[in-house]
């Protein structure tokens, strides 16, 4: 299905010193919300208690701090919406370390007196294995990386493998920085969205370099930036298409999809656009700026093929008994 049809091709390529600068400021002010602001880690990462609560109506919040503070458990304890004004969540950076404490069972207790209400949700989680949990996440991230990193260099050619890499590098340090600036909790769910960001962006960057490959490969031009220009707007149409129906779904999510899943969908909605515009203005610029040469590339494969031709010849003469 073709969204976009153009007689000649946009030059993509013309505008890839603009937004190299715009790159470079938006992953900069990641890293410099990173280092003054960090990063809020949740109940997964950090350890602690979180109970989540549902009233039949407003949530009276200030009963609700007088009442736990009667009790040591809650101490240095926040309770905030949760969602809507019925709904609240109780955080502690805390565990009771008690396990014959139920801790919903005591919320119960202490919270008798403001009103009809049911304890919806308790996750305990301790600090050591919210270390444990985190650890692994940065591995995990750091090993996705690796590993497509050796993907694309035995599917292309190391030039794609790099550029491919600092595009992803690019499009989580974004993310990572939207999700500082807004304060999101950092759990598992935000963690799982990270890791589908590296896949969408992938994709998108692989679709993108598969058409520079053919038009590379199809082409008597040396002109490295008119090959990538024209196999980018050959994708135009796909990229948009892939992207605005995926960025619809996580839209809705996002607004109705309850309080639980807004980390998740607000990570996706940073990760579909920026990986959207790294395939084009990150991945396929990164090309040129590392010397990538059409005429070698044709080189490479015309020694290939003679390669190829003589392993047959020889394998044909030692079938035929020649040999």
């Amino acid at each position: 299905m073709e969204f976009f049809k153009y007689a000649n091709s946009l030059n993509f390529m013309g505008k890839s010193k603009f937004a190299l600068i715009l790159s470079i400021v938006f992953v900069l002010s990641s890293y410099a919300l990173l280092a003054t602001k960090g990063l809020n880690f949740g109940v997964d990462f950090a350890g602690g208690t979180i109970i989540q609560v549902k009233y039949d109506k407003a949530a009276p919040i200030d009963e609700m701090r007088e009442k736990l503070k009667s009790n040591s458990l809650f101490d240095n304890g926040s309770i905030t919406e949760f969602g809507s004004p019925e709904e609240v969540v109780i955080r502690m950076k805390t565990t009771s370390g008690d396990v014959n404490i139920d801790i919903g069972d005591v919320t119960r207790e202490t919270l008798k007196g403001t009103g009809n209400y049911e304890v919806r949700r308790v996750d305990i989680v301790g600090p050591k294995v919210g270390n444990e949990l985190k650890e692994k996440g940065m591995m995990s991230l750091f090993l996705a990386i690796i590993g497509i990193l050796i993907y694309v260099a035995f599917r292309f050619e190391w030039r794609f493998a790099l550029a491919s890499v600092i595009a992803l590098v690019h499009d989580i340090s974004i993310a990572i920085g939207a999700i500082s600036l807004v304060g999101l909790d950092v759990n598992l769910d935000v963690l799982a969205a990270l890791l589908t960001i590296l896949g969408y962006s992938l994709n998108d960057t692989i679709i993108v370099f598969d058409r520079i490959r053919e038009e590379i490969t199809g082409t008597k031009s040396a002109d490295l930036a008119e090959t990538i220009n024209d196999s980018v707007t050959r994708t135009l149409s796909r990229t948009t298409l892939t992207s605005l129906t995926t960025f619809l779904v996580i839209l809705t999510l996002f607004m109705f999809g309850g309080e639980i899943i807004h980390p998740f969908a607000f990570t996706m909605l940073v990760g579909i656009i920026v990986g959207t515009y790294s395939s084009i203005f990150v991945a396929s610029p990164i090309l040129l700026w590392f010397g990538f040469d059409i005429k070698n590339y044709h080189m490479k494969l015309s020694e290939k093929a003679k390669r190829e031709a003589e392993k047959d010849r020889i394998r044909a003469q030692y079938e035929s008994g020649v040999m």
